[in-house]
């Protein structure tokens, strides 16, 4: 016999024909046909070259081929019933790691009271927690969610909006003393403002009003958002601030509420064939639900 062939599921049959004496009685034990249950048991027959079954009068009579067969079948039998049932802990076990891959403030001032709460609901998983902005750590698996402010267009990831990142214009109390409070938006071509290095969103945003201005008007140049949200928390002039963030300094104020900033969506993507993952799901559900609250 060529042990690599053989077929361990004729097993179950061979074991209930055991057990019961006939094949209806091994097929209704089975849920299934009695031509099904003999089928196997000459499949098993063949593939071992002996004779398990006599059949007679009164059902089947076991040979001494299928009382020696039987110690070790039963072994088997108990083995996958137990990796069956490992196999189903494991599947909905909400335990391990979930890799979570977000922006800068998203993941410095916007997730951690987020995740103190998912904690407490769900204590058994741990968090990694990635800065960065590329899509492509979903596509190669580096992370198992992501939040984005732009919605990701890759066929393979599932995605969900859960709100929007509302902006305003915020500058420090202080600053605000040493020159003044801006009225208008063309006030702001007479202030300090913090704007980006090569990051030209806030550029095209003065042009959309209207103002026709440079990145050497910029009194403060940074892309990193880290440094960004520091200029301004710092005093060093007007910037323009996602609002979760800016409310949690006491010293920003919110200046021009008529200005007109489009808000940011924020997306929830995950890989669709890991979606299906308990942990991941479960913590995919548990964003899904806290962060609109979080943006409110």
């Amino acid at each position: 016999m060529n042990t690599s062939e053989f077929n361990w599921t004729l097993i179950r049959s061979f074991l209930a024909a055991l057990d019961r004496g006939s094949l209806m009685a091994a097929a209704r034990s089975l849920g299934t046909t009695q031509p099904t249950v003999g089928r196997h048991i000459g499949e098993l027959e063949t593939q071992l070259g002996v004779v398990l079954f006599e059949r007679t009068g009164r059902g089947l009579e076991p040979t001494l081929h299928a009382q020696r067969l039987a110690d070790a079948a039963r072994a088997m039998a108990s083995a996958a019933d137990q990796l069956a049932r490992q196999a189903s802990g494991a599947q909905n076990e909400a335990s391990g790691t979930v890799r979570i891959s977000a922006s800068q403030p998203v993941t410095c001032v916007l997730l951690p009271p987020v995740l103190s709460q998912m904690r407490l609901a769900l204590p058994d998983i741990q968090i990694d927690l990635v800065s960065s902005n590329a899509v492509s750590n979903l596509l190669q698996r580096e992370a198992d969610i992501a939040l984005r402010m732009v919605r990701p267009d890759q066929a393979s990831l599932v995605c969900k909006r859960i709100g929007q990142v509302v902006i305003g214009t915020y500058a420090h109390r202080d600053y605000l003393r040493r020159r003044g409070t801006p009225r208008a938006p063309a006030d702001l071509l007479t202030h300090d403002l913090i704007g980006n290095d090569r990051n030209t969103d806030i550029l095209r945003g003065f042009a959309d009003m209207g103002f026709s201005i440079k990145r050497e008007d910029f009194a403060v140049r940074t892309d990193d958002l880290n440094a960004y949200h520091a200029a301004v928390g710092a005093g060093l002039g007007v910037g323009f601030l996602p609002r979760y963030a800016a409310r949690l300094n006491p010293e920003l104020v919110p200046l021009l509420p008529l200005l007109s900033i489009p808000p940011l969506p924020m997306w929830l993507a995950v890989h669709r064939e890991i979606r299906s993952n308990p942990r991941i799901r479960q913590v995919w559900d548990f964003l899904a639900q806290a962060l609109p609250q979080a943006l409110a």
